[in-house]
Formats: C-alpha cells, structure tokens, sequence
C-alpha cells in the first residue's frame, strides 16, 4: 500500500494477426484491463500507407534480407486482408460488453474516423492526418498524440505533428509513448514556447487522459478526488 502508482492493462490488438482473438480472451476477466487498441501495421495500411516506410522500419528492425523483407510483406498483406475486418468487429463487440474504453490507431482518412465512430471507439490515438484528428474531434472522440512528438519536433515515422493539430484545435492529450519522462517535459515545452498556458498544457497529461479511460476519480485537484488538497 506505499506505492502511489496504480498500474493498469492497456491491450494492444493487431487485428491482422490470426491468433488476437484467442489472446484478447486469454486476459478477458482480468479486472485491470481498462483500455484496448485497435491496430493494423500491415504494410499499406494507415502508419505505413508508404510501402519504403515500412520496409525502412521493419526490415531494419528484423534484420531481413530482400527476399525475406518480401516474403513477410507478403505475408503482412495476407493476413491483413483475411483477418483485419472481422477481427476488429469481434474485439470491440468484447469491449463494449466488457465496458472497456477502446482506442483507434493510426487513423488516416475519414472513413477510418466514421469505422470508429461506428465501434464505439473514444480515444483516436496518433491520427496520421490533420483530416483524420479533425474529423475525430468533431465526432467526439479524445485525440491522443505522443510528447515525444512535442518534446523532439515531429512523428519519428514522418506523418502529422502534434503541434500541427494544436494549430487545427484537434488535440486532447499526450501520451508517454515509451518515454514516461516526456509528459511533464512536453506540457512544459508547451507553456513556455506560449502555444498554451500551463494548465491547459497540464490537462493534456492529466484529466482528459483520465476521462477517456474512463478513469472519473483521478486527473485533476478537486475535493472528493484522489488529489483532494
């Protein structure tokens, strides 16, 4: 009882992959799932729409020759094409049973934003676009975009920039994305190049992360709060 951090599961679903469906069931009762992401990072699909971004990033990553970058390109696309739809539909019908708050991923163009609409998804987390991040915040969802984007400049993957849909009033929050150290830095970053004032900057990384979880006893100062001066 010391410890002042309370961990929580965030599901990250490749619903391109044959076996998500078994591994979203295998943590189905487990009380500290509270948020799912709903991912495709077949090659051609939203992050990686430009096939040498893709081969830039992962068959660095893998280490793969030519012929062994094709083959699981190859391979990518295939399962893309017969898993992905249905996949997606399955876990966010679990979601929405289970009552757990559901994130986009990578959404680039308006019918993505109006797929997630229609899932019943909250969160569109790293829209690649202006289009998509506007389109989303208008359709009411919480548009996530990573500090480490603020904190270095731009995406690492060269699609939108935060700053970008902060100039387009299109941004809700920040996430750690990997680097947890980030998220004050960032609000920080914010307030002192006067693109907003320190507590809006502040409510990026606090209460509406919170809301969009789903997390109503935590994000801000308030009597009745868990940070109840």
């Amino acid at each position: 009882g010391r410890l002042r951090a309370e961990h929580f599961i965030h599901l990250r679903c490749e619903v391109s992959l044959p076996n998500v469906i078994e591994e979203f069931e295998a943590l189905r009762g487990n009380p500290r799932v509270r948020l799912a992401s709903l991912m495709d990072h077949a090659p051609g699909q939203r992050q990686f729409v430009d096939p040498e971004a893709y081969r830039i990033y992962y068959q660095g990553k893998k280490k793969l020759s030519d012929a062994e970058f094709a083959a699981y390109s190859a391979r990518r696309v295939a399962e893309s094409a017969a898993h992905a739809d249905g996949n997606r539909q399955a876990i966010a019908a679990r979601c929405r049973d289970l009552g757990i708050a559901m994130a986009s991923h990578d959404d680039a163009t308006a019918d993505h934003v109006a797929e997630s609409v229609a899932l019943g998804i909250a969160l569109a987390e790293f829209p690649t676009t202006v289009e998509a991040a506007v389109l989303s915040r208008r359709a009411g969802l919480h548009v996530l975009m990573g500090a480490p984007n603020i904190v270095r400049g731009g995406s690492h993957s060269g699609n939108v920039s935060a700053a970008a849909l902060i100039e387009h009033d299109a941004l809700d929050i920040l996430s750690s994305d990997y680097v947890p150290a980030s998220l004050l830095l960032a609000a920080a970053m914010l307030a002192e190049r006067g693109v907003m004032d320190l507590p809006a900057a502040m409510r990026l990384v606090s209460t509406h992360p919170a809301a969009a979880a789903g997390l109503t006893d935590r994000g801000r100062i308030a009597p009745g709060l868990r940070a109840d001066l």
